[in-house]
């Protein structure tokens, strides 16, 4: 099988819902001139008849990548997933790629693999079962009343396992995560993550509150650029820390992390951590060091990644609103019913795309093939 050729759409599309997340961060917003956001959508297409495809949120910038890179594998062998995956990385030596572009040609060549095969990717790379416990990832919401109100609406549509995304604000976090014990009882597993809001102090006084709380994981309390305090706090504490979910460089950063010492879990994700291959790479790495791999983000490729490790809690999704949360039984594929999400078990990552509707609406269309690149912008 070879890659006779690709195409890149942008689209614009409709935002999620608003919401923020700690102080100084911005909240959702677009990453288009414009401000209304954009996502690419890629195809590839082979001379066996089959395609692979593909969306990516930062549609601007993925484009780029493709415009300047992809031509280098147009009559590559897409089921050597292993080879292109290096071919990737090589690139990135001299590129630098940006995090969120280093798997997107992984996930289109997974996609092939697992068409061609007739199997579901999570059965191609392990197979450790399709019913997944879901957690509930929260956004922040300005009140101790709207975290009471949203998780309670949670726990009765059927999850038992809660994510905070908080304030940034020692005091106040600390009793966020005193209050969700109370909300939830003592059975609930509950996460905390920091998104790399505070400093060694700070983030130390706050893991000591969630281990009195019994949280099953402490994330990203710091930036992930100094190993060395990850290391010292985790010394210091018993709750778990999970790490490493921005850092760059798929398994080989990882093993510098589990070398240090720095974190009791680690992260996987088809967005930030080289697709479906590299996440793989990462998993089985932990799970000789006796570590789990837990899952960062929502969407079909890494709803395959939940169902294909064993060393995986949950699958992640964020909740939003009212009505969001309660339409979250109505997701298709993605639908978290009692609080748990089945994974498909079909060929193919994503759903069929509307290739129609994606052309009449891209603002951006890039063809790669044997014979150049062609490009059109569209008003």
């Amino acid at each position: 099988m070879r890659i006779e050729d690709f195409t890149c759409w942008v689209v614009e599309h409709e935002p999620m819902p608003s919401f923020a997340w700690r102080s100084g961060l911005p909240s959702t917003a677009s990453d288009s001139p414009q401000g209304v956001p954009r996502k690419a959508v890629i195809r590839m297409r082979t001379d066996a008849g089959i395609e692979g495809a593909a969306e990516f949120g930062k549609g601007d910038g993925v484009a780029d990548t493709v415009r300047r890179r992809f031509a280098s594998f147009v009559g590559e062998n897409p089921l050597m997933t292993e080879r292109m995956w290096h071919l990737v990385w090589e690139m990135d030596r001299i590129e630098e790629f940006p995090i969120h572009t280093t798997g997107a040609l992984d996930l289109l060549c997974w996609d092939v693999k697992s068409k061609a095969s007739g199997l579901p990717v999570h059965q191609l790379v392990g197979g450790g079962g399709t019913e997944i416990p879901a957690y509930a990832s929260t956004v922040t919401w300005a009140t101790l009343d709207d975290y009471e109100r949203h998780i309670r609406q949670c726990v009765d549509i059927g999850f038992k396992a809660f994510k905070l995304h908080a304030w940034g604000d020692l005091a106040a976090d600390i009793e966020l995560s005193r209050k969700l014990r109370q909300w939830v009882g003592p059975d609930a597993d509950l996460m905390y993550d920091g998104s790399a809001g505070f400093d060694y102090v700070d983030a130390l006084k706050l893991g000591r509150a969630l281990e009195a709380e019994g949280f099953l994981w402490y994330e990203e309390p710091m930036r992930e650029h100094y190993v060395g305090h990850y290391a010292r706090l985790r010394d210091k504490l018993s709750v778990p820390i999970l790490a490493a979910e921005t850092s760059d460089g798929a398994h080989w950063n990882m093993a510098s992390w589990i070398e240090a010492g720095a974190l009791d879990m680690v992260r996987i994700s088809a967005a930030l951590k080289g697709g479906i291959t590299g996440s793989m790479k990462i998993a089985h790495m932990a799970e000789s060091f006796g570590m789990r791999a837990q899952v960062h983000g929502m969407g079909h490729a890494n709803a395959q990644l939940c169902a294909a490790v064993t060393n995986n809690d949950y699958y992640e999704q964020l909740v939003i609103n009212e009505d969001q949360i309660a339409g979250l039984a109505d997701l298709g594929d993605l639908a978290v019913v009692d609080g748990k999400l089945n994974v498909a078990s079909g060929p193919g990552i994503a759903p069929d795309f509307d290739w129609d509707e994606i052309e009449a609406t891209a603002r951006t269309r890039i063809d790669i093939d044997a014979d150049g690149i062609r490009e059109e912008q569209r008003p």
